[in-house]
């Protein structure tokens, strides 16, 4: 096939040697089969900001740093270096998620370098060496969709462990191959403690995927994980290993702000006194 503009500097270059086929054409990018001496790999090419069909990206780069102060100041006036600053910031986002959530236990495809907006990395594929299916293309037993889900739901505990979430996470964003689901398209991860909206991503995020897996295993509609791995993490007691109920209740019992009144009040005319005697006691020394 006609190599990609994008490609043709790898190419020039000896980085990716033939372009196979392309794999799919996204919101955010193209992805296509290549070959790298006699691996097999993908380039996921990223499209320019002005073509991208990704919505709101300004509240997923909400809480990025830059290390360097010159570009974070042009990022923030959107001058013509900035908008390049904040394409590049685009970009390395997915590989560094990649590299934390590698490392954090979760499986993704590994990264082997992103050059000028093409990320080259690992190919997933099945048993047999075909590209491994998204979930959304599968039909599950109730017994593999309670697994999987299980299996999905320790991976969003992991990347929130390591300070991130996905912020997109659907059946059309996970691959499985045949050890499970892998967990793919990350460019728009977002930091969990930066972000203000961390917490209704990550809402969102869990309960696509119960809402998908639910449609095999019906009891899955009734769970709440998505609240309680919340609640975990604001709590400080989320752990990688934690095991999940489902279960969660809200604490919907009434404030006794009367009484909580009287403790104050109570509690400033014993300061009152305290402070009363003892100016006495000084007046009397």
């Amino acid at each position: 096939m006609k190599t990609p503009k994008r490609i043709q500097p790898l190419i020039e270059e000896g980085i990716i040697d033939e372009v196979i086929s392309r794999l799919m054409s996204g919101k955010e990018a193209d992805v296509y089969v290549v070959r790298c001496n006699a691996e097999i790999r993908c380039a996921k090419v990223y499209k320019e900001s002005a073509k991208r069909g990704f919505k709101q990206a300004v509240l997923y780069r909400e809480g990025r740093k830059t290390r360097n102060s010159r570009r974070s100041r042009a990022m923030d006036k959107g001058s013509k270096f900035g908008r390049e600053q904040q394409e590049q910031t685009w970009h390395n986002a997915e590989v560094d998620a990649l590299i934390r959530l590698t490392n954090a236990g979760v499986r993704v495809p590994q990264p082997y370098m992103c050059i000028d907006g093409v990320l080259v990395m690992e190919l997933v594929t099945d048993s047999e060496g075909a590209v491994a299916p998204r979930l959304s293309e599968l039909e599950l037993s109730a017994k593999q969709a309670a697994e999987d889900h299980a299996t999905v739901m320790g991976f969003v505990v992991r990347m929130l462990c390591a300070g991130l979430v996905h912020g997109d996470l659907s059946e059309f964003n996970i691959l499985q191959d045949e050890n499970g689901p892998v967990i793919i398209d990350l460019p728009q991860a977002v930091d969990a403690s930066a972000n203000n909206n961390a917490e209704f991503m990550l809402l969102r995020d869990v309960n696509k995927m119960s809402s998908f897996y639910g449609q095999f295993a019906p009891e899955l509609l009734k769970s709440r994980y998505a609240q309680e791995i919340w609640k975990l993490f604001e709590d400080g007691e989320l752990q990688p290993d934690i095991k999940l109920t489902g279960i969660y209740a809200q604490n919907t019992a009434k404030a006794d702000v009367d009484g909580v009144m009287q403790e104050i009040e109570s509690a400033i005319a014993e300061e009152q006194n305290r402070l009363e005697r003892r100016a006495a006691a000084e007046s009397l020394s």
